[in-house]
């Protein structure tokens, strides 16, 4: 019985031990090299705006690419995409021209690497929206970030109805960003049952999913960009104001 105690307690300080010990690093020496790589070019091309880590806290204040709610309803080949063709609006240049294919994807790799969990996010698996009722919802709960036409204000909100948004962004990630928003962002979930203050149905978020692809698709107005940047936050104010006349 001695002999069996003694055992069980070897047995106990080895798992302690083991449970203790930090995670191995699997990551091999071709992956370490891809990530470092990319970190070489991030930290050349995308630091000032994006920030040290990804926090999206540079001079320019571009997304906040280490945000896991954005890394968790991106594939690589969409970050490809971004990196490839630009957001003029945004002012992201586009790098296809500068970038070798290698060194896009060991940029992704690099981004990629800062995902530490893959959150399970739910959207519909057809998004079919009331676009009349999805005019009424961006107008109520997102026009003030995004503007009237979806042409975005600067330090704000993504210009939802650029060509380039539109071409490369699904219905689904639209869906995802809307209902569950970006975590450390401006960007709050808008989904009922979340924390955030809107609380929308997922009804109604395919409502505006659908106005966004459909009503909203071919408004992008770089002069009303500008227009509300001078404007602010009041400009929007008048123009509801006027509307309502």
């Amino acid at each position: 019985m001695k002999k069996l105690a003694i055992v069980f307690t070897a047995l106990a300080i080895i798992g302690l031990t083991v449970w203790l010990s930090p995670a191995p690093d699997f990551t091999s020496k071709e992956e370490k090299a891809v990530i470092e790589n990319g970190n070489q070019l991030y930290n050349k091309l995308c630091l000032a705006c994006h920030g040290e880590n990804g926090e999206g806290e540079g001079k320019l204040a571009g997304t906040a690419l280490n945000n896991q709610y954005f890394l968790s309803t991106v594939t690589n080949h969409d970050l490809e995409n971004y990196i490839k063709t630009g957001r003029k609006e945004a002012k992201m240049p586009e790098y296809e021209s500068v970038l070798e294919d290698k060194q896009v994807h060991d940029l992704v790799s690099f981004i990629r690497s800062w995902q530490t969990k893959t959150l399970e996010l739910e959207a519909p698996s057809s998004i079919d929206g009331d676009r009349v009722n999805g005019k009424r919802m961006y107008n109520l709960y997102c026009m003030s970030c995004h503007g009237e036409t979806g042409s975005g204000m600067e330090g704000m909100g993504t210009a939802l109805s650029h060509p380039s948004y539109l071409k490369y962004t699904a219905d689904r990630q639209i869906w995802l960003a809307t209902a569950y928003g970006r975590e450390n962002t401006r960007m709050g979930p808008s989904l009922k049952g979340g924390d955030g203050v809107r609380q929308l149905s997922k009804q109604e978020i395919s409502d505006i999913v659908s106005y966004l692809r459909g009503d909203l698709s071919g408004q992008y107005n770089p002069a009303a960009y500008s227009h509300i940047q001078k404007g602010g936050i009041q400009q929007l104010a008048d123009n509801k104001k006027g509307h309502s006349h």
